[in-house]
């Protein structure tokens, strides 16, 4: 039975003993060459299932998503090695397919904090970086939603949760700069128009890892091209091309009860154009969503 079929208690008490083996044995074990940071609701899962099929990608032992460089960072280096593949099993796939294997995971909030790049760029110094981007009032009302559905926000209405938006991020990101304990449940999970504003945070990791390390995707054209992103992202991380594509899928999407008020998303795309002509410099085109 795989692990994500077995009941919640026994599941902890696997994940539990999986990470204190892995915790044991680090350093017979892989480090990532690459991570899918971000953006939040922007087909992260579906493009991290579809690169864990590549056959010479081993992804992370338990689930996509560790967290170390974000919110787990003060259980070290081993507790974050622990996670991934043992270097004998890198082994045996470099003997079958005659090229180095690569491990890697996905965790979304690695492009919001405002300390994860820099700890990116000192633990992986040679890791290249793959970050999704969405229309971002799509993106803003799916991650509401989504919120809402994980019991993470009390607020139903998008448009008051947007109101209180401000209140509820102030000065967090400088509190989260400043101490590496610090920890902000309101900056993970209710920061919704600022997750949109693509550039500003790409800037930040380019500072930190350079320009070079990193790889920009529209999730609309991974969903309507998955084969030919695929293709360019696997060219980007040097995995051998000319393999059988792997079946794509849309992983982690909710049914919407409603749409979002008219008038709210014409505000929303005014606020987001600037942001969106920054991105273009990113993206080497305008973006997808302002096309039409």
């Amino acid at each position: 039975m795989h692990v994500r079929n077995l009941p919640a208690p026994v599941k902890r008490v696997v994940h539990l003993g999986s990470r204190s083996y892995g915790r044991l044995t680090a350093e017979r074990r892989m480090l990532p060459s690459f991570l899918i940071c971000g953006g939040q609701r922007c087909g992260t899962t579906s493009l991290y299932r579809a690169l864990a099929a590549h056959p010479v990608v081993l992804k992370a032992v338990l689930h996509k998503g560790v967290h170390y460089f974000d919110t787990s960072y003060r259980r070290g280096p081993e507790w974050y090695r622990g996670h991934f593949p043992t270097l004998r099993s890198a082994e045996r796939v470099a003997e079958k397919y005659g090229v180095r294997a690569q491990t890697f995971e996905s965790s979304p909030y690695y492009m919001y904090h405002p300390q994860a790049a820099a700890r990116i760029a000192s633990d992986l110094p040679y890791a290249k970086l793959v970050v999704l981007v969405r229309d971002p009032v799509e993106r803003a009302y799916s991650q509401h939603h989504h919120e809402v559905a994980r019991g993470y926000e009390s607020e139903t209405d998008f448009g008051a949760a947007l109101t209180l938006e401000p209140a509820r991020v102030h000065r967090e990101e400088s509190r989260l700069a400043l101490d590496p304990a610090y920890y902000s449940f309101a900056h993970q999970h209710h920061a919704y128009r600022a997750r949109g504003e693509y550039a500003r945070y790409l800037s930040v990791m380019a500072q930190h890892v350079g320009r070079e390390r990193l790889h920009v995707v529209e999730s609309e054209r991974f969903f309507s091209e998955p084969a030919e992103v695929y293709d360019e992202v696997c060219r980007f991380l040097g995995l051998p091309s000319g393999l059988e594509h792997p079946r794509f899928e849309q992983h982690n999407a909710r049914p919407r009860q409603s749409d979002m008020d008219p008038g709210l998303r014409r505000d929303l795309r005014d606020y987001y154009r600037p942001h969106d002509e920054a991105l273009a410099g990113w993206l080497g085109h305008t973006p997808v969503w302002r096309r039409a």
